[in-house]
C-alpha cells in the first residue's frame, strides 16, 4: 500500500461505493437490475420490460396490494 492521500483514496471510494449499493439495496433501487438477472437466469422467450415499464408496473403492483412499507 503507498503512503500519502493518494494511497487512501482507493479504500475509500471502494467503501463509499459499497455503502452506496447497500442503501440502494435497502431502498430498492436495484430492482430493476435484480429484475433483469433473475429474466436472464430463469430463460424467459420474452424479452424483459423496459425500466419504464418495469417501474410503472412496480408501483402498479404496491397500489392494488399494499404491503408494510415505512412511507
Amino acid at each position: 500500500m503507498s503512503s500519502g492521500p493518494a494511497g487512501l483514496l482507493h479504500p475509500v471510494a471502494g467503501a463509499f461505493r459499497g455503502i452506496a449499493r447497500y442503501l440502494q439495496g435497502v431502498m430498492g433501487a436495484d430492482a430493476y437490475r435484480k429484475y433483469l438477472e433473475h429474466h436472464a437466469a430463469a430463460g424467459h422467450s420474452t424479452p424483459p420490460m423496459d425500466e419504464r415499464t418495469f417501474w410503472r408496473d412496480r408501483t402498479d403492483r404496491q397500489d392494488t396490494n399494499p404491503q408494510g412499507r415505512c412511507c
